[in-house]
């Protein structure tokens, strides 16, 4: 049991591994999937990063019950924000991070859903921000991403009343990009991410960086910051290389530089 990263081609795949309590996470997993976090930030070999579960039946239900709901850390701890960072908690990943949804997808399995770039989800998954029935919210994002991604009164039925949805839902609300069967799920995934890492990687950061932060901004200071990093990037290497590709008639062999 635990929290697994495999790098291959540019192409990390981190698994939540715990299917005995679908893949619920305690302070221990919480931890780990931080690092792989931070890996996946750091390691330059990384393009794209998929999340997923182990098993057939959840993705992940997010914090496991009896070990994390209801018992609170020192107080002190309220203030180190960045302890243990995750995506779905303010953790800043600018490579693209592809959720594979593959069951049960709820409570803090959503929220780090609501925080990835593109999700793929299998005919059988299930979703709901689910913890105010527990007496809690939907805290690391829940409550403050969930509105940006669906409309006002949707969101906030999925906040106060709790209750849980089918993939096809899932994808009426726009929270999905595509509902595949459960055995085409990872290839599905794996075929987004190669499409993803052919591209230019600092291209590919700095659309996702741009796009993020300018859902915050005014339109004028986002065309601004818009406008600076595309000269940036007109003076790398990689725009060179894509260039010369083009006009050769030949796939790009970017180097992010």
């Amino acid at each position: 049991m635990s929290i697994d990263l495999e790098v291959t081609d540019g192409i990390a795949v981190i698994t939540i591994n715990r299917p005995d309590r679908l893949n619920a996470m305690d302070p221990d997993h919480y931890r780990d999937l931080s690092r792989a976090w931070m890996r996946v930030r750091d390691d330059d070999e990384i393009h794209v990063a998929i999340v997923t579960g182990a098993g057939e039946r959840s993705f992940t239900t997010g914090a496991d019950l009896k070990s994390v709901i209801g018992k609170p850390a020192e107080l002190a701890d309220l203030w180190l924000t960045q302890k243990d960072a995750l995506l779905n908690r303010g953790l800043e990943v600018w490579k693209p991070v592809i959720a594979a949804i593959n069951g049960f997808c709820l409570g803090g399995g959503m929220t780090l859903m609501l925080a990835t770039d593109i999700r793929i989800a299998a005919a059988n998954a299930t979703f709901g921000l689910s913890e105010v029935k527990r007496g809690i919210i939907a805290a690391n994002g829940g409550t403050q991403r969930i509105l940006a991604q669906v409309p006002y009164a949707i969101g906030m039925e999925m906040l106060l009343v709790g209750d849980t949805f089918d993939a096809e839902t899932a994808a009426r609300w726009g929270l999905v990009n595509k509902v595949v069967p459960a055995a085409e799920l990872m290839a599905t995934a794996r075929d987004y991410a190669r499409r993803i890492a052919a591209n230019g990687p600092l291209a590919v950061r700095a659309a996702k960086e741009l796009a993020v932060r300018g859902q915050d901004l005014d339109l004028a200071t986002g065309l601004r910051m818009e406008q600076l990093v595309a000269r940036l990037l007109n003076a790398s290497e990689d725009v060179q290389e894509g260039t010369r590709a083009f006009s050769e008639k030949r796939a790009p062999r970017f180097g992010g530089r």
